[in-house]
């Protein structure tokens, strides 16, 4: 907020101090001085001893100004009382701090609270999109960490029959083993951006989940370049073992918004920001 825009530091600040020119000075020689013994002179004030007087008196008002303004650290933070502008609001973000525990390379210890589920829910986002899931055993072990018990047994085998499906990764452009062509980067990534609770009482919670997905390969002459895309992901979760677990799951796509006129970028750039930039333990 600037200085004029909610007036911290206007006229009326400060005791409604005018213009210098309306601050009466006494000066020595006047008529009723006791310390002059010469009489002012015929033309009144010289022009020089104006201007000096001016800008000392300018220059005391600015010197408060600042004085307050380094004194109180909420004086550029507040609106004044009597311009009706709003306070200034925080920017930073709120919430609780994420989680410190992890079960193999997805977060856990999700408090069994409303902002707790919703932290799960997007860390659970981010672990089943992931490229992780295109290895078996890393795929077992983030079925385990993310889903309730009973559920992880029965989505294991359904998981199993998708991802090993040579015909399925074929069409992604990836090899029999779930392994990207040499010279190619796999990109498989959730981006979420934000989280709403739908449902909540204590021991099971619903929670919608709005992200976006980069998902291709990145190289010299990749017949799948990466691509974004939007989706919304609704999860039941329940509190198990200490922990939100997921019961079940749907996804629908979008909201999407709309594209701007930017240019896609070269696939050894792609490459090298997947490479270089890592995700993040998402918290509410």
């Amino acid at each position: 907020m600037s200085l004029g825009d909610d007036g911290a530091y206007g006229g009326g600040e400060y005791g409604g101090q005018g213009p210098a020119g309306q601050t009466r000075t006494r000066l020595p020689g006047g008529e009723g001085d006791v310390y002059g013994t010469g009489r002012r002179p015929r033309g009144g004030m010289s022009s020089r001893n104006l201007v000096t007087i001016v800008g000392v008196v300018v220059l005391l008002i600015a010197a408060i100004a600042f004085a307050n303004r380094g004194g109180d650290p909420s004086a550029s933070n507040s609106s004044n009382p009597t311009s009706g502008a709003p306070a200034a609001q925080p920017t930073a973000p709120t919430g609780e701090q994420p989680v410190s525990g992890k079960k193999g390379s997805v977060p856990s210890g999700f408090p069994k609270t409303e902002q707790g589920a919703q932290s799960a829910a997007a860390n659970y986002s981010v672990a089943l999109a992931g490229d992780g899931m295109y290895d078996s055993e890393e795929r077992d072990a983030i079925v385990d960490a993310v889903y309730t018990p009973s559920t992880a047994a029965a989505r294991k085998e359904s998981l199993r029959k998708v991802y090993a499906d040579p015909k399925f990764l074929g069409r992604i452009g990836l090899k029999a083993d779930g392994s990207a062509p040499d010279g190619m980067t796999f990109v498989s990534r959730v981006n979420p951006v934000g989280t709403k609770i739908e449902k909540f009482d204590g021991s099971t919670a619903k929670v919608a989940v709005w992200y976006s997905s980069l998902f291709g390969l990145a190289g010299e002459g990749s017949e799948n370049p990466v691509a974004e895309s939007w989706y919304t992901t609704t999860m039941q979760l329940r509190w198990v073992e200490g922990d939100w677990k997921i019961a079940d799951l749907t996804q629908k796509k979008g909201p999407a918004p709309v594209g701007r006129d930017q240019a896609a970028a070269t696939a050894e750039e792609m490459s090298k920001a997947v490479e270089g930039f890592g995700g993040f333990t998402y918290a509410r």
